[in-house]
């Protein structure tokens, strides 16, 4: 009797391992396995009203907005230095008011946006104006800054909305 109550025992602390053991598997391969849904909408009701391309045309726009200004912004920090002063003092303003436009971009004020690309089409102009006093291979480097500019700019400008604020500001 002894042996069988010593078995008993045995066989009781083993079921105990087995279902504890069962459990904590069984928690690690459901939380592993689950995947977590973080946002209110679901997809299926996005596809379900006919939503999920304007959710995507959103995100592109977004994302082409960060990717042109970024590039705006990257050409402002690498633009290189010129021999002729009243170029670079052009240079110096022609930053200054991109930089501007890409705050009130940010900001979504559609005055200072139009304000500053009036300034930045004039410094542009006079940049223009003045490129006939550089070295030509000055002014070949000079037309390329200028053109991944422009090209940007209008770029950005199409990309942006200007018919009505943004939904949510990110």
């Amino acid at each position: 009797m002894k042996v069988l109550t010593r078995s008993f025992i045995k066989i009781r602390k083993m079921a105990k391992f087995n279902v504890g053991f069962s459990f904590i598997i069984f928690l690690a391969v459901s939380c592993s396995i689950e995947k977590v849904n973080l946002s209110p909408v679901t997809e299926s009701s996005l596809t379900n009203q006919g939503q999920s391309k304007t959710v995507k045309a959103s995100y592109d726009t977004k994302k082409n907005i960060i990717v042109y200004s970024s590039a705006i912004s990257n050409l402002i920090a690498t633009f290189p230095k010129f021999r002729n002063e009243a170029v670079n003092k052009e240079i110096a303003n022609l930053k200054f008011h991109l930089k501007d436009y890409l705050d009130a971009m940010e900001a979504y004020n559609i005055n200072g946006m139009d304000r500053s690309q009036r300034k930045y089409e004039q410094a542009y102009k006079k940049i223009q104006s003045l490129r006939k006093h550089l070295k030509p291979d000055e002014d070949q480097v000079l037309n390329r800054y200028l053109v991944s500019i422009k090209t940007n700019i209008s770029l950005l400008a199409s990309n942006f909305p200007k018919d009505s604020l943004p939904s949510s500001k990110n």
